[in-house]
């Protein structure tokens, strides 16, 4: 399944001819998140198994809906956590899980794309969302 948001997110990445115009939304994505308060940027936030430095807060409102918010020291980085904001944002726990986040992440074109560390961070935030 996908989110609404994460399905046009979607097919906005397939209006563009080249993975330069991609890269380039991408990093626009990252620009347009809230900023993360710096006393969240701690250690136990840190997400483990990305090259870049990317910190992840969690909570969980009465309803059960996830929230988080989430920051790293790069723009591609920056952008990813774009992405998984339109595929977790709001979501509840249960729900979490049943999102084809790996689909998405093929369709975009991601995993042709993008290097193997960053993949690897990106699916080390996925997992870390999914432990909600």
């Amino acid at each position: 399944m996908y989110t609404e948001k994460l399905e046009e997110l979607i097919e906005n990445f397939a209006l563009f001819d080249d993975w330069e115009e991609r890269y380039r939304y991408l990093i626009d994505l990252g620009r347009n998140l809230p900023k993360m308060d710096a006393a969240l940027k701690t250690e136990e936030r840190l997400v483990k198994g990305c090259t870049s430095q990317v910190w992840l807060d969690m909570r969980s409102d009465d309803g059960g809906a996830v929230h988080f918010t989430a920051d790293s020291d790069a723009h591609i980085v920056r952008g990813l956590i774009g992405i998984l904001d339109a595929a977790y944002q709001g979501q509840k726990a249960e729900d979490i899980k049943n999102i084809d986040i790996e689909g998405a992440f093929e369709k975009i074109g991601l995993s042709q794309n993008l290097s193997p560390n960053r993949r690897s961070g990106f699916f080390a935030m996925v997992e870390r969302l999914r432990r909600v």
